[in-house]
């Protein structure tokens, strides 16, 4: 085969991986041990630090420890955090296509914890929250890609670049040739109205806890009665059921809500609420196995699974990260663990 065969085939088959874009933000958070918070004018020694990469990096991490190509269309910076930030996305094998931007740095966050566990946080915001309504023009996904939408995209300026890009992608998913998921946000109460207008109008895989689903409900004004369920026995699937099947209805899309080792409630447009069983784990630590699930849940998608059978798969690694730390971080499994699981 000639040498120009050879790189054309290649270059065929990498455009063919499955791959997962996120338009989502990455900073730096600077985890610090204290005994107790300082009052004013006060000192204190921290027991430990280490910074690590927050943000959508942990989905995409999860997303490229399932074996897809991971892809960051988020800004960073030019500074010491944004440094920080490039040499994370190498050594996890995540590509950065978004935008540069120069003289101004990525952002990062102080992230106390006492002996307690209880976390203060004081955040700086940086380059990530600076874009602007072309900030994802150059963002074409390829057939089959999983475009991933983080809900802390949605609470500055960059939201106007988010909003031009959900403006191209439309309001037929079946027009498009991959697939858009949206994480939600506790925080819905600071996006605009004509922003929440048109993810609705988007009709995204949403994703999201309990919590954020029940502030998504409030903010739709979907009004959900959960007392019939209520029972002196406990009535939480029943409740879950009602919350997925209301809010489905209003949201006209698939909605994926997570419940710890419940594992998650699927519904589909017309369709019946399905329980996706968890696994039952014992957590080392007070961090959210969240951002896993949604990555591997976005990689399997990718991959070419079905919801349901993506969700199940994304149960058994969130299990297996809520069990593994890195300082206080879960840690997602491989794709090999995470099936050895699911197939115990």
């Amino acid at each position: 085969m000639r040498l120009g065969n050879v790189i054309s085939e290649r270059a065929k088959n990498a455009a063919d991986k499955p791959t997962v874009i996120s338009l989502g933000q990455i900073w730096m958070d600077i985890m610090l041990d204290v005994d107790d918070m300082p009052k004013t004018g006060d000192f204190a020694v921290t027991r430990h630090t280490k910074p690590t990469p927050g943000g959508s990096y942990r989905i995409l991490a999860a997303a490229s420890r399932m074996g897809v190509r991971a892809q960051h269309a988020g800004i960073i910076g030019d500074g010491i955090w944004a440094s920080a930030v490039r040499m994370v996305l190498r050594r996890s094998g995540i590509d950065h296509i978004g935008q540069n931007l120069d003289n101004v740095d990525s952002g990062f966050r102080l992230v106390f914890q006492d002996e307690e566990e209880r976390k203060t946080y004081i955040a700086h915001y940086g380059a990530e929250t600076q874009g602007d309504e072309h900030t994802f023009d150059d963002i074409t996904p390829s057939s089959n890609s999983v475009v991933h939408i983080s809900g802390n995209t949605l609470l500055n300026q960059t939201a106007v670049g988010l909003d031009g890009f959900l403006r191209r992608a439309g309001t037929d998913p079946k027009q498009r040739d991959w697939t858009l998921v949206l994480n939600s946000t506790n925080a819905l109460n600071q996006v605009s109205d004509k922003l929440i207008e048109d993810l609705v109008l988007a009709r995204p895989i949403w994703s999201c806890n309990r919590q954020e689903a029940g502030t998504l409900a409030d903010r739709l004004g979907v009004h959900i009665d959960d007392s019939t369920t209520m029972t002196v026995g406990g009535g939480f699937d029943k409740s879950m059921q009602l919350l997925c099947d209301e809010l489905g209805n209003a949201l006209r899309a698939p909605l994926v809500v997570r419940a710890g080792s419940r594992g998650a409630w699927v519904r589909k447009p017309g369709g019946k609420v399905e329980h996706i069983e968890g696994f039952p784990t014992k957590a080392v630590h007070t961090r959210s196995a969240g951002s896993c699930h949604t990555g591997v849940m976005c990689a399997m998608l990718a991959k070419g699974w079905s919801l349901p059978d993506a969700v199940r798969i994304a149960n058994a690694a969130a299990s297996l990260a809520i069990q593994h730390n890195d300082y206080g971080v879960p840690v997602c499994p491989s794709y090999q663990e995470a099936m050895a699981l699911l197939e115990a």
